[in-house]
């Protein structure tokens, strides 16, 4: 179990979970709900990336419909909000760039986590300035439906820094930097965007794999058509 804090005097903890979130739906939303409550997060930002690097931009939905689907998913939850500070910002959406941004918004004092799923993680080399991020802040790997935890250690010491040591019980490893990259078990959801959108063209269903609203959402602007 990964240790979490208990004293009041604590640093405040804030998850940062990127993605294209096109569109967002209930594998993200249970795993976001879960790392909050694992970590004891104080705030958890959403934050839809504008610009993709690894898309061109006519494969994916304008950044404000994602944002705005997003915005619906998340509703009125105490901890987990929706930040457009991508696409505030020109260019494509690196993820070093958000770190940097975000570091100088909330100031020296929070806690950072990076959430991503272990299948971004084995492919963490084709990031901009990838090392680099591992020495601003704590990453949080979530397993993927048919990818093994066991290439994680590989791809960290040959990538990233041969010198990353195993944490106990096996919550993670630690970068020399003394962030740590924390491994956690969340609710196995097989639901993915690509089905969805594919779903949404062939005029089936996608009832129950995301929230209501966003299913009206889609269907209101003829989404993924």
């Amino acid at each position: 179990m990964v240790q979490v804090r208990s004293e009041p005097e604590a640093a405040p903890r804030l998850g940062l979970f990127g993605g294209t979130f096109n569109p967002i739906h209930y594998g993200h939303l249970r795993a976001a709900e879960e790392v909050c409550e694992a970590l004891n997060l104080s705030r958890l930002w959403f934050i839809p990336a504008a610009q993709p690097p690894h898309k061109a931009p006519q494969e994916i939905t304008p950044f404000a419909l994602r944002l705005e689907m997003t915005r619906l998913a998340v509703g009125d939850h105490p901890v987990i909000a929706v930040s457009d500070i991508e696409g505030r910002r020109p260019g494509k959406s690196y993820s070093i760039e958000t770190l940097k941004s975000i570091r100088e918004q909330v100031g020296p004092t929070w806690e950072l986590y990076f959430i991503l799923g272990l299948d971004a993680v084995l492919e963490i080399s084709t990031w901009r300035q990838y090392r680099e991020l591992f020495t601003l802040c704590h990453f949080v790997v979530l397993d993927r439906p048919g990818y093994e935890r066991t290439r994680l250690a590989e791809v960290l010491c040959r990538e990233v820094h041969p010198q990353f040591q195993p944490l106990p019980q096996k919550a993670g490893f630690q970068h020399p930097s003394g962030y740590k990259v924390l491994v956690l078990a969340t609710t196995l959801m097989d639901i993915s965007a690509t089905r969805i959108r594919r779903l949404v063209s062939e005029g089936r269903s996608i009832r129950y794999l995301l929230p209501d609203a966003v299913r009206r959402f889609i269907i209101e602007k003829n989404l993924y058509q």
